[in-house]
């Protein structure tokens, strides 16, 4: 009997909807029918189970799943024995403390004697405990948003992405405590077996980042400034350069962080590059 790994997905939600795609863009084929807790891919020895987010950690730890995709936030809260193998770079956002708009906030020694509504009672009480700040923490599970305007605590502590929420419910940001973004985590001690699978996804995984990190870029350039060229836009080992019908220039073809082609793209202007294309890669081995 084939070995296979189960991975625990959350339900639903963004966490839900980033990890099913970073799946799909490895080539694995995931069949899943609405409302289905469990699904196995077709093509690649996993299983997933859909699981609420809170609960993943324990899962893991436990070995019921041998991995999971989960929120930097509740690895940290729930404080699980498993091993985190790789930051996967999407889900980000921050934990923050947010206090009634029409409050002065004068700094955080302001929050010092007050009481904090939250769903994440380990992260905040570390962080207080770090500020030398003594706060009642009322532990609340959603619409912590609310806690201040029916009169439960003066404050709260939750998550933040685009700062909407809060707006909508008259409260303003003071102080960003923790960043999180989607992890991947793992039952400790793993056979060899399993550890050979999750290398396999993690080298399509890897392959995916490398490529949205960086860019192809193909320009014209005069062949009397190539070296100029060459030294503003280092490839990944040598450029291509091929010729043109016009034989005062060539074509140069390479691979380049993204940032860093934007930090250069007028010098490369300057140094006679004209026709740049700038395209983006599916997948990039190294």
């Amino acid at each position: 009997m084939m070995t296979k790994l189960k991975i625990a997905i959350q339900k639903s939600g963004r966490l839900s909807d980033g990890s099913l795609n970073l799946i799909r863009q490895c080539g694995i084929k995931i069949p899943r029918m609405k409302g289905a807790l469990k699904a196995e891919a077709s093509n690649f020895p996993l299983e997933f189970l859909f699981l609420r987010d809170d609960d993943i950690p324990g899962y893991v730890q436990d070995g019921v799943a041998d991995l999971g995709i989960v929120g930097a936030n509740e690895a940290v809260e729930k404080d699980k024995n498993v091993d985190t193998i790789h930051h996967l770079g999407f889900s980000k956002c921050r934990l923050s403390i947010a206090i009634p708009k029409e409050q002065a906030y004068n700094g955080i020694a302001d929050l010092d004697g007050k009481s904090i509504a939250t769903s994440y009672p380990k992260i905040l009480g570390d962080y207080l405990k770090e500020q030398g700040l003594k706060c009642e923490i009322h532990e609340i599970s959603g619409s912590v948003e609310i806690a201040p305007n029916i009169g439960l605590a003066d404050a709260i502590c939750d998550l933040v992405s685009t700062g909407s929420t809060l707006m909508q419910n008259n409260l303003k940001e003071v102080e960003s405590i923790f960043t999180s973004e989607a992890l991947m985590i793992a039952t400790p001690g793993l056979d060899a077996e399993k550890r050979g699978i999750i290398e396999q996804l993690m080298f399509r995984i890897n392959a995916l980042q490398t490529a949205g990190n960086n860019k192809y870029i193909l320009l014209n350039a005069p062949k009397k400034n190539v070296d100029t060229i060459l030294n503003l836009l280092p490839g990944m080992r040598s450029p291509s350069i091929l010729p043109l019908a016009n034989e005062e220039f060539v074509s140069i073809h390479t691979v380049i962080a993204e940032d860093d082609f934007w930090s250069k793209i007028e010098e490369l202007k300057a140094a006679g590059a004209e026709g740049i294309l700038v395209i983006p890669i599916e997948k990039m081995i190294l």
